[in-house]
């Protein structure tokens, strides 16, 4: 049945690509592209809104095709995704003969794609279904199509093919967990995954890739986009990660731990071997924790920073889950001292965003480790084969029990690494940040760590026709 659904839509596509031909050759002759007048079907038929009508025509048609097999929701959810694809060549046509707009302009301008997006997402609400997965793997690869929204570095997006490719991503977490569910049970559900990743990767990919690598192009003479007179708080924008639809906040309670044990007595915990009995593994669906806002005293003497962030991210719903196989993400953890990773393998890597008060324990050889935005976090591990970043974070803790090339610390105030003595050549790397502390072991087997801290300010003196660069010294009594 699905080979006859295909013909049919073969048959559909080299109609349409005949019909498309034909009107190229009839208007090849009609002069520049223009604003007014015949803007519009100047513009239906340029080369890039052509070509995104072909990758419609050729993938959509085999997501359709395995959709209508299987019916139901899986029906429902692919009908929604051509309606998205739809909706972003009107966007395209658009976008030829319209200036580039204000912020509030783009949030006009992507309401109906949102729309469209938002009833996705709505589908796949409410009681769980026997489809679940499948709704979870349209509905948020369609963040994808939010590329076309870029509009500079300052935009806080990716650029727009990185964007597709991380969208992509995100998704596929569901899509592995169908063609896990129906392998072995139904190849209709195969067929259907492999659609859609294919619409995307490389579908949308190479379509962006070649007509918008670096973002859309409007039109310097077109018409201008004004914003609605009372914009909704849920107007599209250019979602920087973690994504917008994952902002929300919990309920607040008062914590239940120990204010005098500080990080480094968990530390001390962690070294001896007497936190290892204590700890649970974390499930996909575990929930925020004890997350806190009291003002209380801190262990150690905190010092503000100028490097450090003044502002704490607002927390989104806790993540501890490895995502295509290849990346572990630990995000949103609040007061949760029994964060463990341990299949893990150098393949993979390790994000860690927006944790408070927390400590995570990577019990194997990583490629690459990141710690992004978080305050008061621990973080121990055995060895990376790339490197271990910190950034944008305020008083960290980091051990390295084994071997790590390279440490960077950017855009940080407060930072203790413990390095194990495999770790000594490591290679640290820091920009624009402040206390930086650095552990060594002693000479002794059973010496105490020796401290040494890494300098924050520079002397810069011109010899010689060029500056050299000292840090500064300040002696004590």
């Amino acid at each position: 049945m699905i080979v006859r659904v295909m013909e049919e839509k073969l048959i559909q596509r080299l109609e349409s690509a005949v019909s498309r031909l034909e009107a190229l050759s009839s208007g090849s002759h009609g002069g520049a592209f223009t604003a007014g007048g015949g803007g519009a079907d100047d513009a239906a038929r340029d080369p890039s809104v052509v070509a995104f009508g072909d990758l419609i025509d050729e993938h959509l048609s085999k997501l359709s095709a395995a959709a209508e097999v299987i019916g139901g929701q899986v029906l429902g959810i692919s009908n929604v995704v051509k309606e998205a694809f739809a909706a972003q060549k009107e966007l395209l046509i658009t976008l030829k003969h319209t200036q580039k707009p204000s912020p509030q302009g783009m949030a006009e301008f992507l309401k109906p794609l949102n729309d469209i997006i938002k009833k996705a997402n709505a589908m796949a609400e409410g009681k769980r279904s026997d489809y679940f997965n499948h709704l979870k793997a349209a509905g948020d690869s369609l963040s994808a199509l939010a590329w076309i929204a870029y509009t500079g570095k300052e935009c806080g997006m990716s650029m727009p093919i990185a964007h597709v490719e991380d969208s992509w991503q995100m998704a596929e977490f569901y899509s592995n967990k169908v063609l896990v569910e129906y392998r072995n049970k139904d190849p209709n559900h195969v067929e259907w995954v492999k659609a859609l990743k294919d619409l995307y990767v490389p579908g949308l990919r190479d379509y962006v890739k070649k007509f918008h690598p670096l973002g859309p192009v409007w039109s310097p003479t077109g018409k201008v986009i004004a914003a609605s007179k009372a914009p909704s708080s849920n107007s599209p924008a250019a979602p920087p990660p973690p994504p917008a639809s994952l902002l929300s906040s919990e309920t607040s309670r008062a914590s239940c731990s120990k204010p005098n044990v500080g990080m480094s007595a968990v530390f001390q915990q962690i070294s001896s071997g007497d936190i290892t009995s204590g700890l649970r593994k974390v499930t996909n669906d575990m929930k925020a924790k004890n997350r806190t806002d009291r003002t209380g005293v801190v262990g150690t003497t905190e010092k503000e920073s100028h490097a450090a962030p003044k502002a704490t991210p607002k927390a989104g719903p806790p993540k501890f889950e490895l995502q295509m196989g290849r990346k572990w993400v630990v995000e949103n953890q609040i007061e949760n001292k029994s964060l463990v990773i341990e299949d893990c393998d150098a393949k993979q890597s390790v994000y860690v965003y927006g944790c408070k008060n927390s400590v995570l324990q990577i019990q194997g050889k990583v490629n690459n480790i990141t710690v992004d935005k978080c305050i008061k976090m621990g973080v121990v591990f055995k060895d990376v084969v790339a490197a271990f970043e910190v950034v944008n974070c305020s008083s960290i803790e980091v051990q390295c029990q084994g071997s790590a090339p390279t440490i960077s610390v950017d855009n940080t105030g407060g930072c203790q690494l413990y390095l194990s003595k495999d770790s000594l050549e490591t290679s640290i790397s820091t920009a624009k940040s402040s206390e930086i502390n650095v552990m060594v072991p002693g000479a002794e087997p059973d010496g105490d760590w020796v401290e040494h801290a890494l300098p924050q300010q520079y002397i810069h003196v011109f010899k010689d026709g060029r500056f050299e660069t000292t840090p500064a010294s300040h002696s004590g009594g």
